[in-house]
């Protein structure tokens, strides 16, 4: 042991009544899983590599809190770690503007790997980092400089382990042989509604073994069978589980084991009571100089760490491995040799051309499918298998796979992109969700986009998904209308510091002729065939566009004057200039949006929609669209009727 339990107990504590401060001062927040866990971490401390000062070093060890809700926990080590988050700060945790949100969020607090809160999503993220560490080892590792030797670290709860998506990333971990990933399970057996047996009776143990990892089951107060634990892990040939058993709410003078400490503060009485039958101060926000120093030391630690791998790095024959880092770390936009399509196709199709460009230029570009690579049209030719190569095998677990592909985007070195069908993407929508509130550089790829499925009917045919996606901020959805559309899409989306899906069709679309467009693809919707003094326009995206343009032409040979715009992007286009909007929809004309989906969201622009109004069929996709009026017979009389 490195110190004395008498020690290691006033960090623990130091760490409890921090967390538990917080949440009374707050009057909100879960101070049960911070106190339940401080004995642990209070020893994690020692094991933990990390550089406070240099946040984003990248052989640092990675440490991700499944459970979002114990934030407090998480901030009160930040803090004595000597990140960036003052005693102030604390003190303003949940207020409005501070650094210290109910849930960790990336990006805003120094020190937090990633947002987390729905639980589950961590583990997969976890094992996001290890994979992604797994792929930068493989690349940039020689044998005189091990570049990239780090661990991943995750801690969750009961709760976390009864989401799928831990089970589908625990098995991709197992497959994989991640031995670099450490997952410490805080069993204490609660849950908001009392005890874990009311609904999860499953050994977990058994689970993991099954799974391919290694478990280890230690009781998560006694300091000497954690530190065991944390030794065990230096050697781990596997990913390993920890099964710490704990109580929830630990120290607590009356409510420890119970469930009403997870969700709501203890209450001053029994804060008070707490720290005194502990021998704690009666001070808020109180920390012992010793605990302070002990906890501060990982400053200094991780300042000597870094510059001993540094002076490593320059020690070794590391010439090549350096210029893939540079380029890892620094991707060159400019050196995508973009395709040309000069023959209908469907938009998977062109968006596989765009795929490989892509990663011929950029070393940094890699991912996968949920086991549908072959009808995704996502295979990155002749580059090989994660780790060391650039596809990843996903299986059939979409909701890992986006969580997984999130955490790869945010280690630092990649820029990851995932797929499968766009119906499953309701799968996966939470960490689409967390993706766009952390803003990661991840790439959605999404096929078999509207009715056009066909034959596979209702069932696999999304309707109301692309609406969905356009609400949701800071995320652009882009869906091309042909492969040229596609490229500049790909253009634009690379070009952002943000999430971004791509929705594409099975069918074959026509190349559109641009010879006389106005305005361009990278500001989401463009003129794509002008009319003057236009009576109509009608606005499109994917296979609608060519759809309006046959359109086009019935109605301007009854004397209708049509002007078609091509959208593809809804995103961007909201956030043009309303001078902008005005040169390509004109203001004059009555408007018409056409999108074989629910497309509700196009009345902010038009005056009239033809979409669907129901969940589709099962038949060939020509006679779905005839039966569903999208036909330029059927788009005339909608945009007649709109003129009456």
């Amino acid at each position: 042991m490195q110190l004395d339990a008498t020690t290691l107990q006033k960090m623990s504590n130091t760490i409890r009544f921090l967390a538990a401060d917080m949440v009374q001062k707050a009057n909100s927040g879960h101070p049960g899983m911070p106190m339940g866990l401080a004995d642990m971490m209070s020893v994690f401390h020692f094991y933990y590599r990390h550089n406070p000062a240099d946040p984003r070093w990248i052989n640092r060890d990675r440490l991700v809190f499944s459970g979002g809700h114990g934030s407090a926990l998480v901030y009160s080590l930040l803090h004595l770690w000597g990140y960036d988050l003052s005693l102030e700060d604390l003190k303003a945790f949940r207020q409005m503007d501070s650094k210290t949100p109910g849930h960790p969020e990336f990006g805003h607090t120094p020190g937090v790997e990633v947002t987390t809160g729905p639980l589950g999503q961590g583990v997969a993220n976890a094992v996001g980092f290890a994979l992604a560490a797994k792929q930068a080892a493989k690349l940039l590792n020689t044998p005189a400089s091990a570049f990239i030797d780090h661990k991943v670290w995750c801690f969750c709860g009961d709760g976390d382990l009864m989401e799928g998506i831990s089970y589908e990333a625990c098995s991709i971990a197992g497959h994989n042989n991640l031995d670099n990933l450490v997952v410490i399970y805080d069993s204490n057996n609660i849950t908001i509604d009392g005890s874990c047996d009311l609904s999860f009776s499953e050994d977990v143990s058994m689970r993991f073994h099954a799974q391919g990892w290694q478990v280890l089951s230690i009781d998560g107060h006694d300091y000497e069978e954690i530190e065991a634990a944390f030794e065990a892990a230096k050697t781990q040939k596997a990913p390993l589980l920890i099964i710490a058993r704990t109580l929830i709410g630990r120290g607590a003078a009356s409510m420890e084991g119970s469930h009403k400490t997870h969700g709501a503060p203890l209450g001053e009485a029994e804060l008070e009571a707490s720290k005194a039958k502990a021998g704690w101060p009666k001070e808020s926000f109180f920390i012992p100089q010793e605990a302070a120093q002990w906890f501060g030391s990982a400053a200094e630690k991780g300042d000597l760490a870094q510059r001993e791998w540094q002076s490593s790095l320059n020690q070794a024959p590391f010439k090549e491995q350096n210029a893939l880092l540079q380029a890892l770390q620094g991707p060159d936009l400019a050196a995508i040799e973009w395709p040309s399509f000069e023959e209908a196709k469907a938009t998977r199709e062109t968006n596989h051309a765009c795929l490989n460009a892509i990663a011929k230029a950029l070393p940094s570009f890699l991912g996968g499918s949920a086991d549908l690579a072959s009808s995704n049209k996502t295979e990155l030719k002749g580059l090989g298998v994660v780790p060391g190569g650039r596809n990843i095998h996903y299986g059939i677990r979409e909701h890992a796979m986006a969580a997984i592909s999130n955490a790869i985007g945010l280690y630092g070195l990649f820029i990851p992109f995932n797929a499968t069908f766009f119906v499953f993407s309701d799968y996966q929508k939470p960490a689409v969700r967390t993706a766009a509130l952390m803003g990661v550089k991840n790439y959605f790829v999404w096929t078999h986009d509207s009715i056009g499925v066909g034959e596979d009917g209702a069932t696999h045919q999304p309707i109301e998904q692309i609406s969905s996606f356009r609400a949701l901020p800071g995320f652009d959805l882009y869906r091309p209308a042909d492969g040229q559309e596609n490229a500049e899409c790909w253009a634009a989306a690379l070009e952002e510091e943000s999430p971004a899906g791509f929705v594409l069709s099975r069918q074959a679309l026509p190349v559109l002729d641009r010879s006389q467009a106005v305005g361009e693809v990278k500001q989401g919707g463009y003129l794509l065939s002008p009319a003057k003094d236009a009576q109509l326009t009608l606005l499109a995206s994917g296979s609608e566009v060519a759809l309006a343009l046959e359109a086009k032409a019935r109605l301007e040979a009854e004397g209708i004057a049509t002007a078609v715009v091509s959208v593809p992007c809804f995103d961007r286009l909201c956030r043009q200039e309303e001078s902008y909007i005005d040169s390509i929809i004109d203001p004059d004309s009555t408007v018409l949006a056409i999108e074989a989906a629910a497309a509700q969201e196009w009345f902010r622009f038009a005056d009239g929609v033809l979409g669907m109004e129901s969940f589709g069929a099962s038949a060939p996709a020509k006679a779905l669209f005839e039966s569903f009026g999208f036909t330029p017979e059927g788009v005339a009389e909608v945009a007649k009727s709109l003129l009456e």
